[in-house]
């Protein structure tokens, strides 16, 4: 078996929609060589070799629709590229990317197969599908792999690549079928997202937003200002002060009266917070710490009770979740280091990621549980007794959600105090005995208001309900079902897509959208052209919608675009196929018949959305079996006015744009209007040139989807000139 081999031809990172799917994929050309004449079955042992590499494939269902449906496939036999998909997605899937796309297919080459699979990160994705071959590679020629180890780095590179846990939830919330908002991670890695499109998008940076105050935010960080601004305005606040050294801390101390609490004030995460001092010598330390965590120290009044986090979100309280002490319990044989280890960092929601609610205890980097440590006598190797309880953490631990037991006026006073502070989404810090209690009877306070709070502790908390934050935030940004769209129109054919492309720009701008366009003569904005040579492709698309001063886009997408690139946007409002050519897409990406051309082109019909429309030339018999495909409406264009597909279209009260007495006329059921004469438009060259007319018929079809009133189709069509 040495002498057979997975090689990869090609891998290329389709960024957007596609011919395999919707949303972006790694696409490989797999060459399985004299594989091909070894299928799964005859290959001695490797089928239980793959089983015992990853027993989790018996959740594949494969072709047979049930669970084992993929082992079923491999007893029968199937070969290396379609086993090469399950093994990828199946890594994905270990690695913290659950479910995901994936496709095998032959190409007209003997042995040489398409390979496609769901990419959440390029560059996790080709590493998952490298690794794939290898196990496969192993599984075939009886070698070792070491599975645990590779998914353990498949693992690291998706946590430091993918979205963080808050970013993903608020893009999930966005891109789900109930709001259908599109999404644009605007770097490569780090978690600032746009929403929407254009003029009408949003942008999100984990928990905060465009929206999200810059004063608002400095303000938070400053605990003293915070605490100042809230307490005039009649929120509960500790008594306390700022303090200038150890000395003036126990001072403060004693004039607030003890217990009390030492923190900086403007750190964060509860960095450097000291709590329930009693003594001199533990607050003039605690000073020590606190100080290192900012740029100045807070001593102020100890509240009783437990720390509450409630995310305020828009002004309404959306979460609340309480926090827990953690302790561990002596046996009497192990050191205190050893039993955090043992009982509180072995809980699988601690971990180092940002996907962990908690965080790991590490005593030696963690002042404030070495403080609550030693002042109950004991050291980091000091041997409790057995059955001895030693708090090591007293606050922090956000972990049970009790959003339902939140008393109506604690809820509006953290409301009331993000808003003083002036944030649209804030974490409030509260400390009570009982929070379905008012807080005047129990002398509870508001301790902190911060500026981007973590979510996942109301995603998945230990226990409680989780609470659709994600669903919250997109809710605030885009109230009232707005999905952050402008209009966007896509055109691809066979010949005269710029000409299209430019047209429908130009009918657009005289509305006064302020118009981008990505096409093969170039990057335009309105009548200004900024970037010359080709740009009818995912980055020139991509900088159009990126940019927050347009109101309308239109891109043109050659199926080389398509096959190479994928589509910069999700859906569109009008996707206009112009014509079929068969012979012009073939030869390339292995695209060889009609079927193969149909599936590329259809791309641009797939994506048009349900209150959007598919403009389809009628005369090409493709393109009218493509019409079916479409979510939205169909408008046909075409030149003969008595084409079938026009007459059947008509019928049935649909809209098309037609030629009749040398006039372009919009057809709606049995209605007409005549919108301009041929001789009038220069482009047609009175109406001589034949695919000139059809490129305006298409244009118009774009524009009458957009609702362009007639006056300015006809005035654009007028007065376009190709230059």
């Amino acid at each position: 078996m040495k002498t057979k081999d997975i090689k990869f031809l090609e891998i290329r990172y389709l960024r957007g929609p596609n011919i395999w799917t919707y949303r972006p994929v790694i696409e490989a050309i797999v060459d399985i060589g004299e594989l091909e004449d070894f299928p799964s079955n005859t290959i001695p042992g490797f089928v239980d070799r793959l089983k015992a590499f990853l027993p989790s494939l018996i959740e594949h269902r494969c072709s047979y629709g049930e669970r084992g449906g993929f082992l079923r496939r491999l007893e029968e036999g199937t070969w290396p590229a379609h086993i090469l998909e399950h093994v990828s997605l199946e890594l994905q899937n270990l690695a913290g990317m659950p479910g995901g796309f994936g496709k095998a297919r032959e190409t007209p080459i003997r042995g040489v197969y398409k390979v496609a699979i769901r990419a959440w990160h390029e560059d996790v994705t080709r590493a998952c599908l490298e690794a794939g071959r290898e196990l496969v590679m192993a599984a075939i020629e009886d070698n070792a792999f070491d599975v645990a180890a590779n998914v353990e780095r498949l693992r690291d590179m998706a946590e430091r690549k993918l979205l963080g846990p808050s970013t993903g939830c608020i893009v999930e919330a966005a891109t789900s079928k109930e709001r259908r908002i599109p999404a644009i991670r605007m770097l490569s890695t780090g978690n600032l997202v746009q929403l929407g499109y254009g003029a009408r998008s949003r942008r999100i940076w984990t928990a905060e937003t465009d929206r999200t105050s810059a004063i608002a935010e400095t303000i938070s960080r400053d605990k003293d200002m915070t605490k100042t601004l809230l307490q005039s305005c009649g929120v509960p606040v500790p008594e306390g002060r700022m303090v200038d050294g150890p000395a003036d801390a126990w001072e403060a101390a004693e004039e607030i009266g003890v217990p009390v609490v030492v923190k900086p004030y403007d750190g964060n995460h509860g960095r450097g917070v000291f709590t329930n001092l009693m003594t001199r010598d533990e607050v003039e330390a605690a000073y020590a710490s606190a100080i290192e965590e900012g740029s100045g120290v807070i001593v102020e009044r100890f509240v009783r009770g437990s720390e509450h986090r409630l995310l305020v979100v828009g002004g309404k309280l959306v979460a609340a979740a309480r926090g827990e002490t953690a302790a561990v319990i002596g046996d009497g044989k192990s050191t205190i280091n050893e039993l955090i280890d043992l009982q509180i960092n072995s809980d699988p929601r601690r971990g180092a990621a940002e996907e962990f609610p908690l965080d790991v205890i590490i005593l030696s980097e963690n002042p404030v549980a070495l403080h609550e440590v030693t002042r109950q006598g004991f050291a980091p190797e000091s041997v409790p007794a057995a059955g001895r309880e030693v708090l090591v953490v007293r606050t922090g631990n956000h972990t049970s959600d009790i959003t339902e037991l939140v008393h109506p006026s604690v809820a509006d006073a953290a409301s009331l105090a993000a808003r003083i502070v002036g944030l649209d989404i804030a974490g409030v810090d509260l400390v009570c005995e009982d929070i379905s209690r008012p807080l005047d009877g129990q002398r509870g306070a508001i301790v902190e208001v911060n500026a981007g709070p973590g979510l996942l502790m109301h995603i998945k908390p230990a226990t409680g309900e989780a609470r659709p934050v994600g669903r919250a935030i997109v809710e605030h940004l885009f109230p009232n079902g707005d999905d952050g769209r402008v209009p966007v129109v896509g055109v691809t054919g066979s010949y005269g897509k710029t000409t299209v492309c430019r047209l429908i720009a130009r009918l657009l701008t005289l509305t006064g959208k302020h118009t981008g366009l990505a096409c093969s003569d170039g990057l335009f904005l309105n009548h200004r052209q900024a970037e010359k040579g080709d740009s009818a492709n995912w980055k020139g698309a991509n900088r159009i919608l990126m940019n927050r001063a347009i109101e309308a886009a239109v891109f043109e997408n050659g199926s080389d675009a398509i096959l190479g690139e994928g589509l910069a946007y999700d859906r569109c409002q009008v996707g206009v196929v112009t014509n079929v050519d068969v012979a012009r897409h073939s030869g390339r990406f292995y695209i060889e018949t009609p079927e193969h051309v149909f599936n590329v082109l259809r791309t641009q019909v797939d994506l048009v959305l349900p209150k959007g429309a598919a403009v389809l030339n009628a005369r090409e018999a493709m393109l009218v079996d493509m019409a079916p495909l479409c979510d939205g409406e169909v408008i046909y264009f075409a030149l003969d006015a008595q084409l079938p597909a026009i007459a059947a279209h008509r019928e049935q009260g649909q809209r098309a744009v037609i030629v009749r007495d040398s006039q372009v006329v919009l057809a709606s059921g049995t209605d007409e209007v005549a919108l301009a004469a041929l001789k009038d438009i220069p482009l047609t060259e009175g109406g001589t040139a034949a695919l000139q007319v059809e490129n305006v018929l298409a244009a118009v079809g774009a524009a009458w989807a957009l609702d362009i009133s007639i006056d300015v189709m006809r005035t654009g069509i007028e007065t376009f000139f190709i230059e």
